[in-house]
């Protein structure tokens, strides 16, 4: 029988331990994620890892915000590659692109983050909505730059919905319809790529990923017939 090590003889336990739940996720699910299997696996004692994780749940929390860090570092790093102020276009697109790229890198982050939640685990809005938000920003921050700069095409009947005024919008000084807009179309968009993303990811789609690729890439394009517009 393999005795359990103490936690000091092991470095870096607590990103060691979120390595091996990750895998414990891709084997099995995140449903089936225990602490006690980690630490059989990692051979140190239960206690050991309560001292960085006192439960699943909060294993669980952390492996969560690191996904959404991740995310959101992916995202951000794909639009910095268009630093210049009037490449909002490209950020839009490389946005889009980045979102795809980091699904189908890390599954079993998506499908943490964005599937099923898991059974019996509560979510600590307060700790994880921050970083929730910092992804999110990406895309926000871009149709926000798309609306100052004149180049967000605003489709009528949205704004009618919306009860917007399409002049109104564009002056400075109605911050509060500005947040508004940004906020439903980016809401819009993202149904849009997160849903053949969700599909792929699923199956769902086609077993051909040029095939994925080649239909990710009409729908960007359709976004941004849709919502950009240059003068």
């Amino acid at each position: 029988m393999v005795r359990p090590v103490k936690s000091r003889q092991i470095p870096n336990l607590p990103e060691l331990i979120k390595e091996t739940a990750w895998k414990q996720i891709a084997g099995s699910g995140a449903s089936s994620l225990s602490l006690r299997s980690i630490a059989r696996e990692l051979q140190i004692s239960a206690p050991a890892i309560y001292n960085y994780f006192p439960d699943r749940d909060a294993l669980v929390t952390a492996l969560i915000i690191d996904a959404f860090t991740s995310f959101g570092d992916y995202q951000l790093r794909a639009v910095e590659r268009f630093p210049e102020a009037d490449k909002q276009v490209e950020r839009l697109y490389a946005a889009g692109w980045a979102y795809r790229e980091w699904a189908l890198a890390y599954p079993q982050r998506y499908v943490l983050v964005f599937g099923a939640p898991v059974p019996g685990y509560r979510f600590p809005e307060s700790l994880v909505l921050p970083f929730m938000e910092r992804s999110s920003s990406v895309l926000a921050g871009i149709i926000g730059e798309l609306l100052v700069a004149g180049k967000l095409r605003i489709p009528e009947h949205l704004a009618a919905s919306l009860g917007l005024d399409q002049a109104a919008v564009f002056m400075p000084q109605d911050a509060q319809q500005k947040g508004r807009l940004v906020s439903v179309i980016g809401m819009l968009i993202w149904s849009r790529v997160h849903g053949l993303v969700s599909l792929e990811l699923a199956g769902m789609c086609s077993a051909d990923a040029c095939f994925a690729s080649k239909l990710y890439a009409i729908e960007l394009d359709l976004i941004y017939s849709q919502f950009v517009g240059i003068p």
